[in-house]
């Protein structure tokens, strides 16, 4: 069994910032694509980013600029620095683990961030 813990998710002014990080433990040996997905009120899951085990980013244009994912391959750990929080980032953010030595991915349980304006 896969265990994603995810923390740092908060409210924040307009303008502010805030780390997510999620860390894989249990039956994951070593993690392969790591991403952030976000899900608000009334809208679909998107992608916020993912990076794969190599360091390659990807980004969705809304958060080019301002949001940064890291990994920890050592520890099985993703971060999302997000700085410059608007309005519309306010989501559950979840994180996504993809298991390097097969087709599984896990998902996180979410973290609330809510950026007031």
């Amino acid at each position: 069994q896969v265990q994603l813990v995810e923390s740092g998710g908060g409210l924040v002014q307009s303008g502010g910032s805030l780390t997510l990080s999620c860390a894989a433990s249990g039956s994951i040996v070593s993690a392969g694509t790591m991403g952030w997905y976000r899900e608000a009120p009334g809208k679909e899951r998107e992608l916020v980013a993912d990076i794969s085990r190599g360091g390659r980013t990807n980004y969705a244009d809304a958060v080019k600029g301002r949001f940064t994912i890291s990994r920890d391959n050592i520890k099985n750990t993703v971060y999302l620095r997000m700085n410059s929080l608007k309005s519309e980032d306010t989501a559950v953010y979840y994180c996504n683990v993809a298991d390097r030595y097969s087709s599984d991915t896990y998902w996180g349980q979410g973290t609330q961030v809510t950026v007031s304006s």
